[in-house]
Formats: structure tokens, C-alpha cells, sequence
């Protein structure tokens, strides 16, 4: 028999011995009993080790000398045997005593004991648990946190506990709430399900680190949530005992896009700055130097160690060095825009002028973290400024003092030298006055500078001479003078300050201006050439289609004069059909043409996408050739949205012709619509506003495009066409398009496996704009008794067609054949109720000038003009008056009656 058969059985124990056992078998709990006053009745090993008391210290005790002296005054040891009373027991965490003073904490809870027979209150039972580390190590986090809470926003902490093989046995709310999981969907789950793979090499280390030596380096990873979203954590592992590991959790997410988005703006500044011709820099909050621009090291032969924090001084003037000092010092004690001026030593050993100026860089909370600042070259301006100084103090010491050589620069300068008082009043001139702006010194001398400024630059000249006035020099100041035949010119000032004087010297910009507006005006028609580019890639299919529909009308209108000429007049609709529906799909090609290449601001407008892209499938065929497949997919539920219709063909021309020059060998164009949601995270990731879009995608089976290429294909003039083949604006014009409308444009390419270019237009609620519906001349309406319409067209044709329909209709008509004609009807005294002109008339006035010459002796004149180009082309910086109205060519007849009926009849302004 062995010795374990020889133990007994638990059966045979007395209740308070089997009671001993199982208090002294709980090895990590501290146990206690107590009787109905808190007098201590027994103490198990645990608590002795856990306390220090022995069992024969502690028994006959207070159960109160474990807890703190802060709680025994509160009452916590007696508040707790109280609800243990009321409810049967009472949860316990908190700090507890040992016998040598120090302090643990302790977990666990205060349960009444009751007689096992009568069931009879007796006492109380108390379980601590020693936790002293484990929360020692939540507080360590917790204090992290609000340590860094401002700057990583971060609130809550997660707590995660790992069982054994890392799978998750526990976690808070915190976490679940980092994550989208319940409770019940997190427990069971492994870290590897829970982790991206391109985390696991970080992971698997910090598991290691805890099976080796019981805690991990903090790191930070990548986590997944419910909804496989990915968010960013910091992780601070700990084994808390041989089988769990316990993980405090940060999110960090914002704090990690922050950091994102603070290195793509650093990336920016850094692109931006390293191009600039002018010096840039930033500066720590102290002014040491932390970044300097390409043209620094360039200018001065500095390297990055030596010029960056303190190095900067050394290439400064010696004489420059204490005022840029007490400059720094002053803006950084006033905390305002730090400004200075000094001599800067180049490669050579020269020494040119630079002014500076930086302004602070706060953080959220308003704190300074830094400066950023630019040096621009003023030795041209300084040399001016000398030239001043030395002028003014002539002038104070009287002409006879001056010397030869500055007389000559005052007499001889190309540049205007001015001399006034505070109140503008002019001192003294230089001969260049009379050159430039063609006034004499005796007629400058004496009166106020302010007459010559043009009247929309005065408040901000009178607003520089306020600078002035408070000792501040002018550098680069620009604004326009009257010259004396009434012009005005730019003008670039130079100034400075006496205690008297203004000392102004002015550069004649006007050229630079002129130049600058020339090359703006050649920027915008080199992007109209690319309309154009496109228009002239349309030719050859327009003249096709443009012949096949002549073809039809004059092939129906021969039949129909056969068949008159030879009586058999029935069945002739069908020919007046014919033609009239490919005069119609002639005029429509021509509209659309002219829409495509006009130049114009945006004109948004509820549109459906479907049917534009329904009417230009057509053009698109043509356009492409038949070499190419072209199918549509367009949703049937397709939301409406709001942009410029015309610009939105010819985005989708555009964006099918580069499919086309992306197919030499044939291939497949697919123009798919569907309504799309983004959602907040597509739209950071989108550069775009959340919300509801109409999205257009136009997909080839190409060559595609390698990523380099995609990065680039928005930029202005970039293209990969060979030279004179593209303008590169293409895209361009498309993205400012979209991006103008409130949408965004995105590329998705493979090279050898085709492009997708995806508009996103955002919708809008409502219908799109309809068409009107079709009338019939027999409809129209009628004239009254002597209405009379003046017709004005270079065209015979147009003429006797629109005398025939007024006619019709009882209009007295009266033609002119150009502008020379119609005014001299004009000026007789004949009725005139109403002028229908062509917009371009032969003889050297046209229609709008045909109309203005007869308004001034006939007030009010009712004017509609007829033209063959777009509305928007011939008017679009000018404003109709009222009673005039634009009919574009062709039109129909009926169309026409009822425009003239309804501009007769209209009411003059009062």
C-alpha cells in the first residue's frame, strides 16, 4: 500500500481541520477570517508571506491594521465588512499595509461567513491578492498616456491578456472599442489573426522578448478591427505569471497619420523651396538653424555641417552680426515676425545684401516650434538707397553742395528719383519724369504726388506712405502713375525715411507687366490649341459624316424636283423627311463642334451623364475608328450631377482619344456610369470630400502605363507622345476640370493590360436640365396688323427663307444684305418693330455694331441676333442689353416665329 493510500480521505477530516487545508493549499492568495466584530481568527501562509505578520502576531488582531492609515480614517474597513454584511460580499482593490510600513496592492474581496447548520452570521472571510506589479505597470502606461495625450490624442488605454499559445483569454472595453469586436468575437482570437503579415517579424520578436525575460520593448504595429480596417497601436507586453501574458494597448492612429501627413508636407516644402531663386530656411524656436535651402549652399560654398544651427554666422558681414543677434533676440521675446537686413558672404568673397524676414510657427496649443523664414537679394536696392541718402543730404546742404558725379546719376538715371514730404507733397524730381512720364519738374514741383496714382491703387499707396511715415523702408513697392497724356504706367518703388523727406526711386515695369500678361494670354491659348489638338483629330471623321449627310440632302432634294417636274407628287414626304433629318444630324454635328472648341469659364448645370454619353457615342465611333470596339454600360439608375456639360464631352472625348492613341493595333473602349458612395477613409486616401458621386469610367485594353508615368500624367505639358503630337495639357485640363466641379479624377493602369480613367462627379439632387419640346410652324403664332421685322443677312438664302416665314406668319418684311443697308432703313422713318441681324456682316460693321448705332435714334430697338458659332463664342465677355436675344444657327423655322413673337411683344423696362 503507498503512503497515498494511507492519507485520509477528506471525508474523514473535521470540518475546521479540511477548512485549514484548503485556506493553506491557496498559495497566491492571502486568506483571512474574521468574527463579527473584525477580530482576526485565523491567517494563512499566503498572508503572512504577503504581509509579514505571523499567524500568532496577527490572530486576536484588528482586520483594520492591514488597510492604509488614509483609509482607516475614512471608514474603509468598516464600510467594507458592511456591505459584505448587507450583500454577501464586497469587492476589494486597493492599497494595503505590511508590518514594516511599506504598502501593496491588493485585490480581491470581503465575503460573510455563516454557520454551516443554523446558517447563523459568525463572521467574515477576506481574500487579497498581491497585484502590486501588475498595476503598477497600468499606472506606468496610464501616466504615458497622459503624458502624451495632447499630442497623440489619445483617451483610452486597451488592456489585452494573452493565454497560453498567445491566444486572447481577456480584454476591456477600451479595446473592443479600438476594435469593433464584442466580447465574445475577440476571446479565442490569435495574434496572427489579428495582425497584418508584414507585422509578424515585430510581433514574433516582442514574444520572444516575453518568454525570455518576461516583457517586451513597447512597440508599434498595425492591428486589424472587426471590419478589416487596419488602425495603429502601441503594444507594452508583460507575463504576469506562467501562463498569461498581459498587453497595454495605445491607439495611435491620428498620431500616425499626423506623422504622414506632416512628412508629405515636408516632402512638399522641401520640393517648393529647393526651386525657389530666393534663400529659404526654418529655424528651431531658439533661431538655430535646421534647414536651408539648395541656394544657400550654392550661393555661399557652405556645407549642411557647416552652415545648420550656429554656422550661419560665420558667413555673415562682421559689422552685420551684433543687429542680426539683437533682431532674433527681440522677435523671439516679443514673439513677433522677425525682420532684418544684412551683408551675406558669397563663394567669391564677396559681400552682397539680403533682407530677411521669418514669422513664427505654432503648434495647436498657440506655442512657437519654430521659424520660417526667406532671404531675398537687395544689393541693387541697397545701392539705390545709398544713392538716396547721398541725394538727400545734398539736398539739405543746397544744389551748390552736391557733388558732379551725383548730379550726373540724378540727371542721367533712367530710373524716376522722387523727393517728398510726409503729407505727398513733391520736393524734387529728376529729369527721367519728363522721359517716362512725360510731366517737367515745374509741373511736378509743389503739387501732390497722390493726383498721379491711379484710383484703384491709392489706398494701398497711402497705406505705404503711413510705413514710411513710421521710419519704415519701402522695397519693391508697386503701382500705377498717370502720364500726361492720360495713361498710366507701372511703376516698382524703392523708399526710404528721413526725418523730413521720402526718398522714392522708381523702375519702369511696364514692359515686365505687359510681359507677364502676354505670356498668361499664351498659356491660355496653348491650352485652347490643345482643344483644338483634339478638334483637328476629328476632322477627318466630320468630313466623312458631313459628306454622307449632303450626300442625303441633295440626293432628296434632286428626287423631289424630278418627281415635281414630272407631277407625281405623292410619296414626297419621305425625301423631305430624309433631308430634313440629315440637315438636322448636320447641324448637330456642327454644334457639337463648336461646344467642344469654344473657349469659356464653367458653366455647371444639372446634366445626365447617360444621355450625353448616349448622344456622343456617334462622334466617339467616328472619332476612334473602327478598328476599335466601343460599348457602353451605363446604369439605368444613374444618379444626376452638376457640371459644365460641353467641358464633360470633352473630357470623355479626350479621355477616348488617348485610348485610341493607346490602341495602334485595335482593341476595346468601354464608358461604364454608376452612382458611387465615398466613405471618410476613401476619401483621405482620395484627396476628395465624402459623400455621393456620378462616376464615369472610360477603360482600354492598351498599353497602360508604368507608375512613373501615372504620377506624372496630370502635370501640365507632360506627355509621352512623341514631339509635336501632344501638348501634354490633356489630362491636365481634365483634372482641373473635375477638381473645379468638386469631383476628383483617378488613373488604375498596368503596362501591356490597359488604363481605366475614373471621373467623379459629386450628384446632384434634382433632374437635369430638359430640352425643349419640338413645335410646328403651323403653330406659331401670328402677327398683329403692321408689324414690321428688318432682316439683316450677307446670305440670300437665309434672307429668303426667314422674309418667306414672316411673311407666313403676316409680318411686313424688309431685307438688307449688310450693316451699311440696314442702318440706312434704320435712320428713314419706315416702322421697325423688331431687327433679326446676323452677328457677322461683310462691309466692315457687324451685327452688334449694327444694333448699337441704331439704339442711339431708336431707343429700345428690339434686336435678335442670328448666328452660325456658339452663343458663348461671340458673347461671351459682353453683356446683351435689354430686349436683345441670341438665335444660334441652324434653327427651326418655327423656333424662330415664336422667338420674334415673344421679343415683340415684350414690355420695355421702365
Amino acid at each position: 500500500m503507498t503512503s497515498y493510500d494511507k492519507a485520509p480521505h477528506p471525508s474523514q477530516l473535521s470540518p475546521g481541520r479540511l477548512a485549514e487545508l484548503v485556506l493553506e493549499s491557496v498559495a497566491d492568495f492571502a486568506i483571512l477570517t474574521t468574527d463579527l466584530a473584525g477580530i482576526i481568527t485565523s491567517w494563512n501562509s499566503s498572508a503572512e508571506a504577503a504581509m509579514g505578520w505571523r499567524a500568532e502576531e496577527a490572530i486576536g488582531q484588528d482586520a483594520c491594521m492591514i488597510f492604509t492609515p488614509e483609509d482607516q480614517a475614512s471608514g474603509a474597513c468598516a464600510e467594507e465588512m458592511a456591505i459584505a454584511r448587507r450583500d454577501g460580499r464586497a469587492a476589494d482593490e486597493r492599497w494595503h499595509l505590511r508590518k514594516d510600513g511599506s504598502r501593496f496592492w491588493g485585490a480581491g474581496s470581503m465575503t460573510r461567513l455563516e454557520d454551516r447548520d443554523t446558517g447563523a452570521h459568525i463572521g467574515y472571510v477576506k481574500i487579497v491578492r498581491d497585484r502590486t506589479e501588475q498595476h503598477e505597470a497600468g499606472q506606468r502606461l496610464i501616466r504615458s498616456e497622459a503624458r502624451s495625450g495632447t499630442m497623440l490624442g489619445i483617451r483610452t488605454v486597451g488592456i489585452i491578456v494573452w493565454g497560453p499559445g498567445f491566444g486572447l483569454v481577456e480584454v476591456n472595453d477600451a479595446f473592443l472599442r479600438m476594435t469593433g469586436f464584442t466580447r465574445e468575437e475577440a476571446i479565442g482570437k490569435t495574434w496572427q489573426e489579428l495582425t497584418p503579415p508584414e507585422f509578424f517579424p515585430a510581433s514574433l520578436k516582442a514574444v520572444h522578448e516575453v518568454n525570455t525575460v518576461g516583457e517586451a520593448t513597447p512597440y508599434e504595429k498595425q492591428y486589424y478591427g472587426r471590419d478589416g480596417r487596419r488602425w495603429w497601436g502601441l503594444f507594452a507586453p508583460r507575463r504576469i505569471n506562467d501562463r498569461e501574458v498581459v498587453e497595454f494597448v495605445l491607439d495611435v492612429t491620428d498620431r500616425k497619420l499626423a506623422e504622414q501627413a506632416a512628412r508629405e508636407s515636408d516632402q512638399r516644402f522641401r520640393q517648393l523651396t529647393e526651386l525657389s531663386p530666393a534663400l529659404v530656411w526654418f529655424s528651431n524656436p531658439d533661431g538655430k538653424l535646421t534647414y536651408l535651402n539648395q541656394h544657400y549652399y550654392d550661393l555661399t560654398g557652405y556645407t549642411p555641417e557647416q552652415a545648420l544651427g550656429d554656422g550661419w554666422a560665420t558667413a555673415l558681414h562682421p559689422d552685420d552680426l551684433p543687429r542680426v543677434q539683437a533682431a532674433w533676440a527681440d522677435a523671439r521675446a516679443r514673439e513677433v515676425a522677425y525682420e532684418t537686413e544684412f551683408r551675406l558672404r558669397r563663394q567669391d568673397g564677396n559681400y552682397r545684401w539680403y533682407s530677411a524676414r521669418a514669422t513664427a510657427q505654432r503648434d495647436d496649443a498657440g506655442q512657437i516650434i519654430g521659424w520660417l523664414g526667406s532671404n531675398a537679394d537687395i544689393t541693387p536696392m541697397k545701392e539705390a538707397e545709398q544713392v538716396l541718402r547721398a541725394s538727400a543730404e545734398e539736398l539739405e546742404r543746397q544744389v551748390q553742395e552736391r557733388t558732379r558725379d551725383r548730379d550726373r546719376m540724378w540727371r542721367l538715371s533712367t530710373d524716376v528719383m522722387l523727393v517728398a514730404d510726409f503729407q505727398a507733397r513733391i520736393k524734387a524730381v529728376n529729369p527721367a519724369w519728363t522721359s517716362l512720364f512725360g510731366w517737367t519738374p515745374d509741373e511736378l514741383v509743389g503739387g501732390g504726388f497722390m493726383s498721379l496714382v491711379h484710383p484703384d491703387d491709392v489706398a494701398s499707396t497711402l497705406a505705404e506712405v503711413g510705413k514710411l511715415a513710421d521710419g519704415l523702408t519701402t522695397l519693391r513697392f508697386e503701382n500705377r502713375y498717370r502720364h500726361k497724356d492720360g495713361s498710366y504706367r507701372w511703376v516698382s518703388w524703392t523708399a526710404v525715411p528721413d526725418e523730413q523727406f521720402i526718398h522714392a526711386v522708381g523702375r519702369d515695369i511696364q514692359a515686365e507687366k505687359e510681359q507677364a500678361e502676354a505670356l498668361r494670354q499664351a498659356e491660355d491659348a496653348l491650352r485652347q490649341s490643345q482643344k483644338m489638338e483634339a478638334v483637328g483629330q476629328l476632322t477627318g471623321g466630320i468630313a466623312h459624316d458631313f459628306n454622307n449627310l449632303l450626300t442625303g440632302i441633295t440626293g432628296s432634294l434632286e428626287i423631289l424636283g424630278t418627281r415635281i417636274v414630272q407631277g407625281r407628287l405623292s410619296g414626297l414626304d419621305r425625301y423631305i423627311i430624309t433631308a430634313q433629318g440629315a440637315a438636322n444630324r448636320a447641324a448637330g454635328l456642327t454644334h457639337r463642334l463648336l461646344a467642344f472648341a469654344r473657349q469659356q469659364t464653367l458653366d455647371a448645370k444639372p446634366t445626365d451623364a447617360n444621355k450625353l454619353i448616349h448622344d456622343m457615342e456617334d462622334l466617339i465611333r467616328r472619332t476612334v475608328g473602327p478598328e476599335i470596339a466601343v460599348s457602353t454600360v451605363l446604369d439605368p439608375d444613374l444618379w444626376t450631377t452638376r457640371c459644365d456639360p460641353n467641358q464633360l464631352e470633352s473630357a470623355v472625348l479626350n479621355l477616348c482619344i488617348n485610348a485610341r492613341d493607346a490602341m495602334p493595333d485595335g482593341g476595346r473602349l468601354t464608358i461604364e456610369t454608376n452612382n458611387s458612395r465615398i466613405d471618410a477613409h476613401g476619401a483621405r486616401v482620395w484627396d476628395m470630400r465624402p459623400g455621393e458621386y456620378v462616376a464615369i469610367c472610360v477603360t482600354d485594353t492598351g498599353t497602360g502605363m508604368p507608375p512613373e508615368v501615372i504620377a506624372r500624367a496630370f502635370d501640365p505639358f507632360f506627355t509621352t507622345k512623341p514631339l509635336g503630337q501632344g501638348t501634354g495639357l490633356g489630362l491636365s485640363m481634365i483634372y482641373g476640370f473635375t477638381r473645379q466641379s468638386g469631383g476628383q479624377v483617378r488613373i488604375a493602369s498596368e503596362e501591356g493590360r490597359g488604363t481605366t480613367m475614373r471621373l467623379y462627379l459629386p450628384r446632384h439632387r434634382g433632374d437635369a436640365v430638359a430640352g425643349e419640346a419640338p413645335s410646328q410652324l403651323a403653330d406659331a403664332p401670328r402677327a398683329e396688323a403692321g408689324q414690321t421685322v428688318l432682316v439683316v443677312d450677307d446670305e440670300p438664302s437665309v434672307r429668303m427663307l426667314i422674309t418667306e416665314v414672316l411673311e407666313e406668319l403676316g409680318y411686313a418684311a424688309v431685307e438688307a444684305a449688310d450693316g451699311a443697308s440696314g442702318l440706312a432703313v434704320l435712320r428713314s422713318d419706315a416702322r421697325i418693330d423688331l431687327l433679326v441681324s446676323d452677328v457677322g456682316l461683310p462691309g466692315g460693321m457687324n451685327g452688334r455694331q449694327l444694333a448699337d448705332a441704331a439704339r442711339q435714334f431708336r431707343p429700345g430697338l428690339k434686336v435678335l441676333f442670328i448666328t452660325g458659332y456658339a452663343e458663348h463664342a461671340v458673347f461671351q465677355n459682353e453683356h446683351l442689353e435689354p430686349g436683345m436675344q441670341v438665335l444660334t444657327k441652324p434653327f427651326a423655322l418655327e423656333k424662330l416665329a415664336e422667338r420674334i413673337k415673344a421679343i415683340i411683344n415684350t414690355k420695355p423696362e421702365a
